[in-house]
C-alpha cells in the first residue's frame, strides 16, 4: 500500500471522527450550560478544540512519515501509517471530551493553534522562497565553473548552440566555440521593458487620476471595469496582435519615412506590452489615489489651489508610494513577459539602440536553453541558471532602491 492510499483510507475515517468530536463537544458544553454551569468559553470553541484533537495530530503523522521518506531516512509502510493515523485520531476524541469542563479555556487553545498555523504559513512561504534562491544559486555555480562570470557579464555575443555537441563529444573542427555573453539580453530586457513603461506609466497614471479626480460615479462604474478587461486577456494573443497587427504597421510607418523595419522589432511588443500593463498600473494607482484622505484636497481647496494644482501638488505626492509600488509591479510583469516578446521580437541577441531590429529578453533565453533535447548538465541548459541569478540580483537591487523612495515619501507625508 503506497503512502496516497494509506492518507485516503486514514481520511475516510479522520473526516467523520472530526465531525463527531465537533458535533459531542459542543453537545457536551450545551448539555452542561442547559443544567446552569456556565462554561469559559463559546459552545463552537469547544467543538473546535476536540475536532483539531481528532485531525491535527494524525495528519502530523503523515507529515512526519512523508519527510522521513523524502530524506530517504525510513519508509514506513502504508498500512501500519494509515491504522497509526486512525488510532491516534480516535485517541484525540477521547483525550478531548474528557478535557471539556466549566473552567477549561477552549478559546485560548483554538486561538493559539490559529496562531501557530498562520505562523506556519508564514514560515512555508519564506522557506519557498529560500529554496528557489538555493535552487537557483546552486545550479549557477556549476554554469560559472564553465564560464567565467565577468566574461558572461560583459560579453557582447551570445551564441551558445555548439555547447552541447562540445559537451557530447560530437564536435569537429568546424563547430564555432560557444559565446555566453549575455550583455545583449540584458540590454534587450531593459530596452522593452522601457518601451513597455514609457507606454503603461502615463496613460496608467493619467486614466488614475480621471476615475479618481474628475470622472462621476457613473463613468466611473462604466471605466474601471472596461480598462480592467485588458487585464484579463491572455498572453498570446497580445503576442498575435503584435506580431500579426502592430508589427507591420511599424514596418509600414517606417518605410513612409524613410527608414529600414525588421518585422521582428523590439518596438512591437514594447508597445502591446505596455498596453497590457496599463491596467495593472491604472487600478492600483486608482486605489493608492483614493486613500488619500479628503482633507488634504479641502486643505488645498482652502489655500486657493485650482483641482490640477492640488492633484499635483498634494495628492499624487501624498500617493507617491503607493504609485512606486504599482510601477515597480508592473516592471517585473515586463520583465517577466515571455509569450509576447517571442512573437513579435524573435530569438536573435542583437545589441542595438535601433528599437526597429529585432532583439530578444533574458526570459525568452532562459525558456530557449531549458527546451529540446541538450543535456542537463551542458553549459547552454545551466546558462539558463546564470541568466536567472543575475536577473534575481537586478530584481531585488530594483525592490530595495523602490523601497528606499517609498520609506522616504511616506515619512514626508503621514
Amino acid at each position: 500500500m503506497t503512502m496516497g492510499s494509506a492518507l485516503q483510507m486514514a481520511l475516510m475515517a479522520i473526516l467523520p471522527l472530526s465531525v463527531l468530536a465537533y458535533m459531542a463537544a459542543r453537545r457536551r458544553a450545551g448539555a452542561d450550560n442547559a443544567r446552569g454551569t456556565e462554561f469559559h468559553s463559546p459552545l463552537v470553541y469547544y467543538g473546535w478544540y476536540s475536532c483539531l484533537w481528532v485531525a491535527l495530530p494524525s495528519m502530523g503523522l503523515f507529515v512526519l512519515a512523508g519527510l522521513l521518506h523524502l530524506l530517504h531516512i525510513a519508509t514506513v509502510p502504508g498500512p501500519v501509517l494509515a491504522g497509526g493515523a486512525v488510532a491516534l485520531a480516535a485517541f484525540g476524541l477521547v483525550w478531548s471530551q474528557r478535557a471539556i469542563g466549566r473552567d477549561f479555556r477552549a478559546i485560548h487553545s483554538v486561538e493559539g493553534a490559529v496562531r501557530w498555523a498562520l505562523i506556519g504559513a508564514s514560515c512555508i512561504s519564506i522557506l519557498i522562497t529560500i529554496g528557489i534562491v538555493v535552487s537557483v544559486v546552486f545550479e549557477a555555480m556549476q554554469f560559472f565553473r564553465l564560464v567565467n562570470l565577468w566574461d558572461f557579464l560583459t560579453g557582447t555575443k551570445w551564441s551558445p548552440e555548439t555547447a552541447f555537441l562540445i559537451s557530447t563529444g560530437r564536435a569537429d573542427g568546424n563547430v564555432a566555440t560557444p559565446e555566453f555573453g549575455s550583455l545583449p539580453l540584458f540590454a534587450g530586457t531593459f530596452y522593452i521593458t522601457a518601451v513597455a513603461m514609457l507606454v503603461a506609466v502615463p496613460m496608467g497614471l493619467f486614466a488614475a487620476v480621471y476615475m479618481a479626480e474628475y470622472a462621476s460615479q457613473r463613468v466611473r462604474r462604466i471605466a474601471k471595469p472596461a480598462l480592467e478587461i485588458l487585464a484579463g486577456i491572455p498572453t498570446v494573443v497580445y503576442g498575435f496582435f503584435a506580431a500579426i497587427t502592430v508589427s507591420p504597421l511599424i514596418v509600414h510607418l517606417a518605410e513612409s519615412m524613410g527608414l529600414e523595419a525588421e518585422y521582428t522589432n523590439a518596438l512591437a511588443p514594447g508597445l502591446v506590452m505596455g498596453v497590457m500593463i496599463i491596467p495593472l498600473v491604472s487600478s492600483l494607482s486608482d486605489d493608492v489615489i483614493n486613500a488619500v484622505p479628503q482633507a488634504m484636497r479641502e486643505g488645498s481647496y482652502a489655500l486657493g489651489a485650482t483641482t490640477s494644482e492640488t492633484i499635483r501638488k498634494v495628492v499624487l505626492p501624498a500617493a507617491l508610494p503607493g504609485v512606486v509600488s504599482a510601477v515597480l509591479l508592473a516592471v517585473s510583469r515586463a520583465v517577466g513577459e515571455t509569450m509576447i516578446v517571442v512573437m513579435a521580437a524573435g530569438l536573435m541577441p542583437n545589441l542595438t539602440w535601433n528599437p526597429l531590429k529585432s532583439m530578444t529578453t533574458v526570459t525568452v533565453s532562459i525558456v530557449d536553453s531549458l527546451t529540446g533535447d541538450q543535456a542537463f548538465d551542458s553549459p547552454q541548459t545551466l546558462s539558463a541558471f546564470g541568466l536567472g541569478l543575475v536577473l534575481l540580483v537586478l530584481t531585488l537591487v530594483l525592490n530595495v532602491v523602490s523601497l528606499v523612495v517609498i520609506r522616504k515619501f511616506r515619512e514626508q507625508y503621514e
